[in-house]
């Protein structure tokens, strides 16, 4: 996911200085004489006051992404999305905070951060807001904003294998490609643009492609044929699955580089469905995009 801090925000309509609530709040904080309540799931969750913020928020953010929630007690969005975020935050097992702030009790933080409506999450790291979002975000979406922040802030976290992802490379493994195909898009469905499942639809596309399929006399034939853009595409999915990607990308790049009209197009775009296999941080994938810059401009 971008780094939220590279990405648009809704901070882009204006700065929020959280230095100056931070320095306004201080003599607040140090009369204080007992720290705000913790919530139910523990240290990675607490209630932030006007009157602790700058510890809680200003001091943590510069060890540890704090991300925070600001809720109306009793709302809808509260009670629908804050326990996810609670969830979340336990499992992060200390890796972040979750600061929940009643908008209604701390007026102030609310104005700071020109909150219109709610939910409002914002995500704090080395004292400064880094993004933000205000809309109910589904349980995937919500995971990969969170991994974006801490990928924000240097943090790695190893992430358990996603079940959905695991049930849809079963199926292709099985042989099921209509259950592989259904679950890699149900995935897409829930979590726009994840890499892994786009790969994975894209290989049981090239499985459908190849079923059948003599390798040897594929790549004989395209041998034989160097025009016959069908036999180069089905030798170039061979060469795919059988090690060979870079031999298939600088085929298909070559066959581009002499092929006019609408067949041109046909070539890129199967190359294009080919480098989704690899995925877009294969190094060779990386290389065969510039090759195919190239030979397209």
């Amino acid at each position: 996911m971008t780094d939220p801090r590279q990405s648009q925000s809704i901070f882009t309509r204006g700065a929020v200085d959280l230095g100056a609530l931070a320095r306004s709040n201080t003599a607040a904080a140090q009369r204080a004489t007992t720290p705000a309540p913790a919530a139910a799931a523990g240290a990675n969750v607490i209630d932030v006051t006007e009157a602790t913020f700058q510890d809680d928020v200003m001091q943590r953010s510069l060890t540890m992404p704090v991300v925070l929630d600001f809720y109306v007690e009793m709302s809808a969005p509260h009670q629908q999305f804050s326990p996810l975020l609670v969830q979340l935050a336990a499992e992060g097992g200390g890796t972040w905070t979750l600061g929940r702030i009643d908008i209604e009790a701390n007026p102030r933080l609310a104005q700071m951060f020109r909150i219109q409506n709610i939910p409002f999450v914002v995500a704090v790291v080395g004292g400064q807001p880094v993004d933000a979002f205000n809309q109910v975000l589904p349980e995937p979406q919500l995971r990969q904003w969170i991994d974006a922040v801490l990928k924000a802030a240097g943090v790695e976290v190893e992430r358990p294998e996603d079940p959905r992802l695991l049930a849809a490379d079963d199926a292709m493994a099985d042989g099921d490609l209509d259950a592989a195909e259904a679950a890699y898009r149900k995935i897409l469905d829930e979590t726009p643009a994840d890499a892994v499942a786009e790969s994975g639809l894209a290989q049981v596309g090239l499985l459908r492609r190849v079923d059948g399929v003599d390798f040897a006399g594929a790549l004989s034939a395209a041998q034989a044929a160097p025009a016959d853009v069908p036999a180069q595409l089905i030798a170039a999915d061979v060469e795919v699955l059988t090690g060979e990607a870079d031999k298939a990308y600088s085929r298909l790049v070559d066959l581009i580089r002499r092929t006019p009209g609408d067949e041109r197009e046909t070539v890129r775009k199967h190359l294009v469905s080919l480098f989704a296999v690899a995925g877009p941080d294969d190094p060779a994938v990386a290389k065969a995009r510039r090759a195919l810059a190239s030979a397209l401009f």
